[in-house]
């Protein structure tokens, strides 16, 4: 895509569309010259370049890469309209995209009715989850895996829910004998799983929990903000194909959260709750007397905590799933470009005499640390620390990011390693662009060389 060249379509596009009302004079208070705004502008991307390059596949750190074109162009081609998609008032044409993208995120996970929308990320989804959840367990609590994001704890907070962690196995997915203690203390009203943890990348055992939560009455509800796409692999073919049976079993989940803006190639910010049962709607239940006037059709603001929200994010999803639909011949071949980077690097670990492997990657996030001798936390700590700031420095620059394992942890998966200290940072890369499998190699070479040195 010529990025350029669409993107003045679209304000050639826009401009068409607002002539047909008819001219009217701007108001010179929102007048601004070209000289002017072009020393502003100036610094402003001269502050800009104070970012590190996500789009380059040597930037393997966090969870961060650049919208797809097409993403950007139907965001920004929104934006000069500005709908707001709480109201079909504010937004007819973006309301009705969102309710496509919603029902193709929906057909993705299995779910043959659902009740959903778009938010502004995976916090706000998981809120709403969690809302929905204390409504219909009133003064019962959450459970959920140790791994899981800080999220979870933080809402409960918010909402006045008991939050209780369920410690995980030696591959960081929830312990199915932690969480039947927990679930039988009848505390619990609700079971979130995790289908990706953002620090190992992890997937709960959805299909092995779900008989469990219904002999206990309890909700599910799927966390699948990093890892929901990668459901697009399940039974795949090759070595990127993963074990179906948690992400099948998504579908009788009772709720799920899902963001776009990782592996769906949208900016930031776009997130989406999806319900199973579209009676949750009632819970939603509001008066805007204002705000709902010239439709009797549902509005998205009747079914949303949030309430201005940009139409430009339904917009930018709903142009890049015509091109990139979320099926496995459309997005399903990008996500598995970025596993089988991912399980190319750990070969190469394993196989390293400078490099160990954590664990082995489920997803596309690879854990590791330097071999260092003796094998303490303590060096290994020290170690990952200097790779990952020796990392960023140099005409070869690598970025990374850190995790911090707790002693047992870590126990569970290197018992030689000497317990010196009550955890260690290790080193962890998220391969989630798709360009990151042809530069695997690069990135294992400078790793060994700074490993070396630490």
């Amino acid at each position: 895509m010529d990025l350029q060249h669409w993107l003045g379509r679209a304000t050639h596009a826009i401009q068409d569309w607002a002539d047909t009302f008819g001219p009217y004079r701007p108001h010179p208070s929102l007048q601004v010259d070209d000289d002017r705004f072009g020393a502003v502008f100036e610094e402003f991307t001269a502050r800009l370049a104070d970012n590190y390059p996500f789009f380059h596949p040597r930037y393997a750190g966090q969870m961060l890469k650049p919208p797809h074109p097409a993403a950007v162009v139907g965001h920004l081609t929104a934006m000069l309209i500005n709908p707001n998609n709480h109201a079909l008032d504010g937004g007819p044409a973006t309301a009705a995209m969102e309710r496509e993208v919603v029902a193709c995120l929906a057909r993705m996970f299995g779910y043959d009715t659902h009740l959903g929308h778009l938010t502004t990320g995976g916090t706000i989804a998981n809120l709403e989850a969690l809302f929905v959840a204390r409504e219909l367990h009133p003064g019962r609590g959450v459970a959920h895996s140790a791994d899981a994001h800080y999220t979870h704890g933080r809402m409960c907070h918010v909402l006045g829910l008991t939050s209780h962690p369920v410690r995980t196995d030696d591959r960081g997915r929830m312990d199915l004998g932690a969480l039947e203690d927990v679930l039988r203390t009848g505390e619990v009203g609700t079971v979130v799983l995790t289908t990706g943890t953002t620090g190992l990348g992890a997937v709960d055992p959805v299909h092995e929990v779900l008989p469990l939560a219904e002999r206990h009455g309890v909700r599910v509800h799927v966390d699948a903000a990093y890892g929901g796409f990668f459901t697009l692999l399940a039974g795949a073919e090759g070595p990127e194909g993963l074990p179906p049976e948690p992400w099948r079993a998504i579908a009788r989940a009772d709720s799920i959260v899902v963001d776009p803006h990782k592996h769906g190639l949208q900016p930031y910010g776009c997130g989406a709750v999806l319900f199973r049962d579209p009676e949750v709607g009632r819970f939603y239940l509001h008066d805007s007397p204002y705000t709902y006037f010239t439709s009797t059709e549902l509005h998205l603001g009747e079914i949303s905590l949030e309430c201005s929200r940009a139409g430009a994010a339904a917009a930018a999803l709903w142009l890049t799933f015509q091109l990139l639909p979320p099926t496995p011949d459309g997005l399903g071949r990008v996500l598995a470009a970025g596993r089988r980077a991912a399980l190319r690097w750990a070969d190469l670990i394993e196989a390293s005499d400078a490099l160990e492997l954590y664990q082995r990657p489920e997803l596309d996030i690879v854990t590791y640390f330097p071999a260092v001798a003796p094998a303490t936390l303590t060096g290994i700590d020290a170690a990952s620390a200097r790779v990952l700031a020796d990392g960023m420095t140099g005409p070869d620059p690598v970025f990374l990011s850190t995790l911090r394992a707790d002693r047992e942890s870590f126990a569970a998966r290197h018992p030689e390693t000497v317990a010196d200290a009550d955890g260690a940072r290790i080193l962890r890369s998220v391969l989630m662009k798709p360009e990151s499998e042809e530069h695997v190699e690069h990135l294992h070479d400078r790793l060994e060389r700074l490993a070396g040195r630490a």
